[in-house]
């Protein structure tokens, strides 16, 4: 009983993680997710397993983050992963308190961060223009999200390979603004491709990217406003997940 216990708490087992019209699927079996947003570099490693374990006595079973960028990759190539930015420290953490995690690897942070959590080195990048359709930053971009991804398939925290994260995010509220940027839905489409290709083995979400490519979820606040806006896209919504006529992925 011990061992099995022991098993459960740090998701020793390789989790399926799949979706239907009503909700995310765990091995088999449907699950209703309530996070916690802590983001680990405002916060102390001493802190980390006191904050999560608050939100798991608050009746919470997940935690998500952002990747913070600018705070891994002080200068192009040169990476910092150490004292509060451990994130793979943080993983482990939300893992040993039997939680599930949501990475949400980005780049974009949308939380009153400098240059939304973007290096302020790209931008003297020549020809690098943040979040659209420009290859130098696509270059940078994709570089750092798949060194994320290795380092957390390396340590084997995927849901897929028995760890904690059963989601992972990438781009954040992007399709308000693509509009502004050069080639913005080429680079929205890329950045959903790109990721899918990283072959996590969990879902990929875009958060308000309504127009997200299958098989990535989209997610979206569940506001009156969005609500009736998912009910257009996604006329046959369930609870927490719905598909479209097109068959796009909606997580509300």
């Amino acid at each position: 009983m011990v061992i099995l216990k022991s098993c459960f708490n740090s998701f020793c087992l390789a989790a399926n993680v799949t979706y239907d019209h009503r909700s995310l699927i765990i091995h088999g079996r449907r699950k209703l997710f309530l996070s916690a947003s802590i983001h680990y570099p405002r916060s102390v490693p001493a802190m980390w397993p006191e904050l999560i374990q608050a939100a798991k006595e608050g009746g919470l079973n997940t935690i998500e983050s952002y990747v913070f960028w600018s705070g891994h990759e002080l200068s192009p190539g040169k990476y910092s992963f150490e004292g509060r930015y451990d994130l793979v420290k943080f993983v482990k953490t939300v893992q040993q308190a039997g939680m599930y995690m949501l990475l949400r690897i980005g780049p974009f942070v949308a939380a009153e961060y400098n240059y939304g959590g973007v290096p302020v080195w790209l931008h003297y990048i020549p020809g690098s223009v943040f979040r659209s359709y420009s290859k130098p930053f696509m270059s940078y971009m994709q570089k750092f999200m798949t060194l994320i991804v290795d380092m957390m398939k390396k340590e084997k925290l995927f849901a897929s390979q028995g760890g904690p994260i059963i989601l992972a995010q990438v781009e954040n509220e992007y399709q308000w603004y693509e509009q502004f940027y050069k080639g913005g839905k080429e680079y929205a489409m890329w950045a959903a491709s790109m990721a899918v290709s990283q072959n996590t083995g969990v879902p990929w979400i875009m958060c308000q990217q309504y127009d997200a490519p299958d098989p990535v979820i989209l997610v979206t606040p569940s506001t009156v406003t969005n609500s009736r806006l998912i009910h257009q896209k996604c006329p046959k919504f369930g609870l927490r997940i719905g598909l479209d006529g097109n068959t796009k992925n909606c997580l509300i």
